[in-house]
């Protein structure tokens, strides 16, 4: 264990690295910079390879490529970024090429404010790319946390053949704590599954048969057959693929596949803290920078007489509604503080449809963090 003094930034680099990526491609953006920057030191040290690319488009595309190799590979952006990568990663997503996309959020549309931050593409990481793909975003709250939840970010891209964004912010990004750092020899570290049979009777690396299968990939310059697909599969196997499309079948197969294997593991996938929820009245859903105000809220709340929880989302996609439920089953009311108009609060009151629980929400769009006295005095009016 060895403590470090370290920026956000830097924690998301060191938690890459810990889990074996060895590919970084990027484009410098603020609050992200640090990010290139500090690979850009880090991959050479480890035996890494670090490339500057022209834009966000071909940081994917790169990636993409190294991933394919068997590199584990990652890069890392911002709003503006965010957007451009859409398709590149919708077809990640697709190809089912294992990476690990960092965003660090910044406020605002367009170009936005580059040196704030904000927690507003909640949405975007679900619903950005075209075609109906699945998405598997974590978000961190503190520094240590931009550490572990890389970690945890790699190996789920890797076990289910997926792209997995860490919505991070830069609030959290350029803050610095001291994190005990584990030896990264000691860390878990998973692999995607590769072929068990010769190459001879490898199908290609998209021969599901089930809607739960996650099917091996093998690397390019293996000597197994290696085609990489953003048409889709057959259930036929890898080999059938069709480059001009697929049959209404193989069509809906895949789609629908490309879900489920995510929710076939959404217990595995799932996580989350729930604090003082079990006989609240009054229960705080936060995630990211602004769950800490929550738990602040929650912890005056109490010296007060009023039973308060926190639920702070970890894992955004797949949502997780059993919980949201689990842990409002006594609620009067639900406040949602985020720093957007209502993106988390419209799928809480989603998941918690005709229950009668109050669900209304503490927001802030420029840029400011939300206190704790904002959340009780929200509280305060919601239950009177």
């Amino acid at each position: 264990m060895t403590k470090r003094l370290l920026l956000g930034n830097d924690a998301f680099c060191e938690g890459l690295i810990a889990a074996g990526v060895r590919f970084y491609a990027g484009y410098p953006i603020t609050p992200a910079t640090e990010i290139a920057e500090a690979m850009s030191r880090r991959m050479p040290e480890v035996g890494g390879t670090y490339v500057q690319m022209e834009d966000e488009l071909g940081s994917m595309g790169a990636i993409m490529g190294a991933s394919a190799t068997g590199v584990k590979s990652a890069t890392a952006s911002a709003g503006p970024g965010m957007a451009l990568m859409q398709n590149e990663l919708g077809q990640a997503i697709v190809a089912e090429i294992p990476l690990v996309v960092i965003n660090v959020q910044r406020a605002g549309p367009g170009i936005g404010n580059a040196t704030r931050s904000g927690q507003m593409e909640v949405m975007q990481a679900r619903y950005g790319a075209n075609g109906e793909v699945p998405a598997l975003a974590l978000a961190p709250s503190t520094v240590e946390e931009a550490f572990s939840l890389t970690v945890k970010a790699v190996n789920l891209s890797e076990k289910l053949r997926t792209v997995v964004i860490v919505l991070g912010e830069g609030m959290l990004g350029l803050q610095r704590a001291v994190v005990d750092l584990p030896d990264y020899d000691k860390i878990e570290v998973l692999d995607r599954p590769h072929p068990d049979v010769p190459p001879g009777e490898f199908l290609g690396n998209y021969n599901a048969n089930e809607l739960s299968d996650v099917p091996p990939i093998a690397d390019f310059g293996s000597g197994y057959k290696s085609i990489v697909s953003s048409v889709g599969i057959s259930r036929r196997g890898g080999g059938d693929i069709s480059v001009l499309g697929l049959s209404e079948d193989d069509q809906d197969f895949t789609i629908r596949r490309l879900h489920q294997k995510l929710l076939d593991r959404k217990k595995e996938i799932t996580l989350f803290e729930d604090l003082m929820t079990d006989d609240a009245e009054v229960v705080y859903i936060a995630f990211g920078t602004q769950a800490l105000s929550a738990i602040g809220a929650m912890h005056e709340a109490r010296a007060r007489g009023i039973k308060a929880g926190v639920l702070r989302l970890i894992t955004i996609w797949p949502f997780p509604d059993e919980v949201v439920r689990g842990c409002c089953k006594r609620a009067r009311a639900v406040v949602v503080p985020e720093m957007n108009l209502g993106q988390l609060r419209l799928l809480v009151g989603n998941a918690l449809a005709n229950t009668g629980i109050k669900i209304v929400g503490v927001n802030r769009v420029d840029s400011v963090t939300i206190t704790p006295a904002q959340i009780l005095n929200k509280t305060t009016e919601v239950l009177s």
